[in-house]
C-alpha cells in the first residue's frame, strides 16, 4: 500500500478542501435562512424552503461525505507513516483535526434546528461562526507547511492574532452593514 501513498495523499487533500468548502458555504446559508425567517410572506416561506433544500444538499451530499472520506485517507496516511505521530506538529494538528470535528458536530446541532424551522441564533453569531473553520484552516496549513521552522510558542501566538483579526474584521464588517441598512 505505500506504493499508493501519493494517490491516497492526494484523495486525502480533495476531500479535505471539498470539506472545508462546505464548511465554508454553510454558515452562510443559515445566515440567508435566519434573515429569511424574519421577513414577511410569501418571501419568508418561498426564501426558507429554497435555502433548506440548499442546505441539505451541501450539507448531506458534499459536506458529510467530504468529512468521513478525509478522515479515512488522513488516517490511512498515518498508517502508512506512523512515525508522524510522535512528531509535535502533528500532535498539535490531530488537535486542530478534533477541533473541526467538534465544529463540523456543533454545525450538524445548527442545522438540524433549521431544517425544523427552530432559528434559536442570530444571523450575526453565525456570521462570526463561520469563521470557524477559516481559523482552523489557517492553523493546520500553517502546521502543516511550516512543521518545525517555528517554536510551538510562536505558532499559538500567530493563531491568537489571526483570531484577533478575524473578529476585528467582522466588528468593521458589522458596522458597514448597519450603516449600510440604516440608510
Amino acid at each position: 500500500m505505500a506504493e499508493y501513498y501519493n494517490y491516497i495523499k492526494a484523495l486525502h487533500l480533495i476531500f479535505i478542501i471539498t470539506w472545508f468548502a462546505g464548511l465554508f458555504y454553510i454558515p452562510r446559508l443559515f445566515v440567508y435562512q435566519i434573515e429569511a425567517s424574519e421577513k414577511e410572506s410569501p418571501a419568508k416561506e418561498i426564501l426558507g424552503e429554497q435555502l433548506a433544500l440548499m442546505a441539505k444538499r451541501l450539507w448531506t451530499i458534499i459536506t458529510w461525505p467530504s468529512a468521513i472520506l478525509g478522515t479515512i485517507f488522513g488516517l490511512t496516511l498515518l498508517y502508512l507513516r506512523p512515525f508522524y505521530v510522535t512528531d509535535t506538529w502533528m500532535q498539535v494538528k490531530l488537535g486542530f483535526i478534533l477541533l473541526l470535528w467538534l465544529y463540523q458536530l456543533m454545525t450538524q446541532r445548527y442545522y438540524k434546528q433549521l431544517q425544523q424551522g427552530i432559528v434559536k441564533k442570530s444571523s450575526n453569531f453565525m456570521r462570526l461562526w463561520n469563521e470557524g473553520a477559516t481559523f482552523i484552516l489557517f492553523a493546520v496549513i500553517f502546521l502543516v507547511m511550516l512543521r518545525n521552522a517555528f517554536s510551538w510558542v510562536f505558532g499559538v501566538v500567530g493563531i491568537l492574532v489571526l483570531g484577533l483579526l478575524l473578529m476585528l474584521g467582522f466588528k468593521i464588517y458589522k458596522r458597514i452593514r448597519e450603516k449600510a441598512s440604516a440608510k
